[in-house]
């Protein structure tokens, strides 16, 4: 079986198949990206615009990323198992290899200090305007429940995004109008589970407010 089968299931499902070359999206321009996220070519040559490949070149050129990924990753000498291995080659594929030498997740490795691994990753889910984006939440939830599948039955989660709202809530007309707007997308059912989970109270309203709501509606 092919060690780093997870690795590609990662990198596959979130970074999709573009057979044609597209665009960085913070620039524009460079670096251009076809295939399954590949920006340079075995050879070491860049994607230009207008290039194109086939879904049997995208692996061709996934498998080689991959390779060189892990096989710098041995050279770290980190003693990590195998899921550990395909979580971190996936997260470097994502944010590129010197941000990942830059970050904590080599000391925290050495330290096993695992947990923290995991969290750190969780981190890297911001777009350059700071703004949280879905698909990177999501690939970091997985890449970091994948790196603790072997040491954890726990596993955490991604950075914990509602429990930090929660703690910054101010009331702010924006702080509300976000949170209106996700109640709205959340599944009622979903909805009423959380509230019965923390215990959400019936608020009383009174007759005067009542009537001052109904003086503001109409």
């Amino acid at each position: 079986m092919y060690p780093y089968s997870e690795a590609l299931k990662l990198i596959k499902t979130f970074e999709g198949f573009n057979e044609k070359a597209f665009a960085d999206p913070s620039t524009g321009g460079k670096p251009y990206s076809l295939g399954y996220g590949t920006t340079y070519y075995p050879d070491g040559t860049p994607v230009k615009q207008g290039h194109r490949c086939t879904k049997e070149k995208a692996l061709e050129y996934l498998l080689y990323e991959v390779r060189i990924i892990a096989d710098e990753l041995e050279k770290l000498n980190l003693d990590l198992d195998q899921s550990m291995e395909n979580a971190l080659i996936s997260f470097i594929h994502s944010v590129g290899w010197k941000p990942f030498l830059y970050s904590n997740i080599i000391d925290y490795c050495e330290n096993q200090n695992y947990v923290a691994v995991a969290h750190e990753m969780s981190k890297w889910i911001f777009d350059e305007n700071h703004k949280v984006i879905g698909g990177l939440l999501d690939r970091r939830r997985k890449e970091s429940k994948l790196f603790l599948e072997e040491h954890y039955d726990d596993v955490i989660s991604s950075e914990e995004v509602l429990l930090a709202a929660f703690r910054n809530y101010e009331a702010s007309t924006k702080q509300i109008k976000a949170i209106r707007e996700l109640q709205e997308r959340i599944d009622p059912y979903t909805l009423s589970e959380f509230a019965n989970s923390f215990h959400c109270e019936q608020v009383q309203i009174t007759e005067e407010e009542l009537r001052s709501i109904f003086t503001a509606w109409t």
